[in-house]
């Protein structure tokens, strides 16, 4: 019996593997339109190699702000990144939470391999989302919270506002999961960058 859990998990281990492996961002072709035009792109497999966990398969396309990397900038960490994946997924609030928390405790460690940060601030991130009563335009479901992490780059907390978007594309069994983040108020000029965004996104090419 222990021979074949050993087996099994070697076999899980190495399909990841081989899924990471095989993905060529370059030349996967999205099914839906998300613009690419004055954004820093990048797009990588789920399950994705630093928040395995995450239970999904499918890809994460992210959108950067030009200044994104930039403290001096009013763009500083503000970007969005959609996950399109495979099946017809149950949303929530706390499902939202779990996700992002693992998502961003291993974007965290994965960062601070090499920088170093004081012991004091590497805490655990804290995500807190809640429901829209009315969804936004053509949501399924909206979503607004907060992410409180360590930012790596300037090596102090911070707080990301934060919105999810829910949506499923007609005659598709994917599942489109849209979040934006930015530690700027929701009334800034970055907030109305990222909302054009997913406003403008459609379902196809």
């Amino acid at each position: 019996m222990k021979i074949f859990v050993l087996l099994y998990f070697i076999c899980v281990i190495k399909f990841q593997v081989f899924a990471q492996e095989k993905f060529d961002p370059v030349s996967w072709k999205p099914p839906y339109n998300l613009s690419l035009e004055g954004w820093g792109i990048e797009r990588f497999p789920i399950p994705i190699d630093f928040a395995p966990k995450v239970p999904y398969k499918g890809v994460e396309d992210v959108r950067f702000t030009t200044g994104w990397s930039k403290p001096q900038s009013d763009e500083y960490w503000s970007y969005a990144f959609l996950w399109y994946i495979e099946g017809v997924q149950t949303i929530d609030s706390k499902v939202i939470e779990n996700n992002l928390s693992m998502y961003f405790d291993g974007l965290v460690n994965r960062n601070i391999e090499k920088r170093v940060l004081p012991k004091d601030l590497i805490k655990r991130t804290k995500v807190h989302f809640r429901k829209l009563s009315t969804p936004e335009a053509a949501d399924e479901l909206t979503f607004t919270g907060t992410i409180e992490m360590v930012d790596y780059m300037s090596k102090k907390a911070m707080v990301l506002q934060s919105k999810v978007h829910l949506k499923r594309c007609s005659g598709s069994n994917y599942t489109i999961i849209f979040h934006q983040f930015s530690p700027q108020k929701r009334n800034s000029a970055v907030w109305t960058k990222l909302n054009e965004l997913w406003n403008n996104f459609r379902c196809t090419q």
